[in-house]
């Protein structure tokens, strides 16, 4: 297996490129993902950023709620969770640390592996909200869309497997398209 975390860091940055774009006047715009607003998916941004590190370094990302709230300042709060992250990820033993997800345990490579395809899938979610999809790099989505078909079951949906029904899309849609069209988005 190579090393995922180049991946995950490309994926970091586009998030971050994206939320450094955020103004206010965005903040209650609806977002592809129905439960949440562009203000909300910046606090599950900075969560998931939290739960990556926390993961692999051996804790339970469980105990940090699935949405931040109170931030006046998301991207602060991004990078503030960026440089913890960037450290953890510094030491190669994090590709075997066993890390415990809130869908099952994994080692660190392949926690890794699922925390880029989520980053991917919600920069496309912040990038569309905000009419920024052209900051999106379409390596991301062809690397991650493999994996999400392969790790993410077409059926069934909801409960545990926390997406929509997959969406028909052409077979040589674009690779976002294909992407969050997996995860039960239209594109």
């Amino acid at each position: 297996m190579t090393d995922p975390r180049p991946m995950l860091i490309a994926a970091l940055d586009q998030t971050q490129a994206v939320i450094d774009t955020v103004g206010a006047e965005d903040l209650d715009r609806p977002t592809p993902c129905p439960e949440y607003d562009v203000r909300t998916l910046l606090g599950h941004l900075v969560t998931v950023v939290g739960r990556i590190n926390l993961a692999l370094s051996g804790g339970d990302p469980l105990t940090i709620p699935s949405v931040t709230t109170g931030i006046t300042d998301f991207a602060g709060a991004w990078k503030e969770g960026r440089t913890k992250l960037d450290e953890t990820l510094a030491d190669a033993s994090v590709l075997t640390q066993i890390c415990k997800l809130p869908w099952g345990t994994l080692p660190g490579a392949a926690a890794i592996a699922a925390y880029t395809g989520e980053l991917t899938t919600h920069s496309w979610d912040l990038a569309k909200a905000t009419d920024r999809t052209a900051m999106l790099d379409d390596s991301l989505a062809e690397h991650c869309l493999p994996l999400v078909k392969q790790f993410i079951p077409a059926e069934p949906r909801g409960g545990h497997v926390p997406f929509g029904p997959v969406i028909e899309v052409a077979p040589d849609a674009p690779a976002y398209d294909q992407l969050v069209a997996w995860e039960g988005r239209r594109p």
